[in-house]
């Protein structure tokens, strides 16, 4: 973090700790934790947020994603790598990190329930916004890579 920004976790505890516990939630749900950590990617990708970026590529890989999948995810429209169930996710996480610019319709939805139950599409419909708040949180905070070296692992 910059030295002219608040440290959150430390300046709102209560707050931090309280959004840290939703998040951790969301590994309880049965999204899974390759498809969490592939729409944490995403929305990562078109918020900007390099501190995110990579923790949530390094989570990805740590859940089994492989690399290839990593590397087209910018291009997931494209990428016949992704099964239905991501392409479903990476859409709905598309529209709801643009959602200034973007519509949130039917036509964006109804693949979600072809793929996921209700309690899913909420669940994943919270992911996407908490990533989000993170993403916001990092860049606003400006949040700085741990080791800004390339990391292989």
């Amino acid at each position: 973090m910059q030295a002219n920004r608040p440290r959150p976790a430390e300046i709102s505890p209560e707050l931090y700790s309280a959004v840290a516990k939703v998040d951790e939630l969301t590994y309880k749900s049965t999204l899974g934790k390759e498809l969490i950590e592939l729409v944490k990617v995403r929305a990562s990708q078109i918020n900007g947020c390099a501190f995110c970026l990579n923790m949530h590529s390094k989570a990805a890989r740590k859940a089994g994603s492989s690399e290839q999948k990593l590397y087209l995810l910018s291009a997931w429209k494209e990428a016949t790598i992704f099964t239905s169930r991501e392409r479903a996710a990476l859409g709905w996480t598309d529209v709801l990190s643009r959602i200034a610019e973007i519509e949130a319709n039917d036509e964006h939805y109804t693949p979600l329930l072809a793929e996921f139950d209700e309690k899913e599409i909420v669940d994943l419909t919270l992911l996407i916004g908490l990533i989000n708040l993170w993403n916001r949180l990092a860049i606003g905070m400006k949040y700085t890579l741990p080791n800004p070296t390339i990391d292989p692992s």
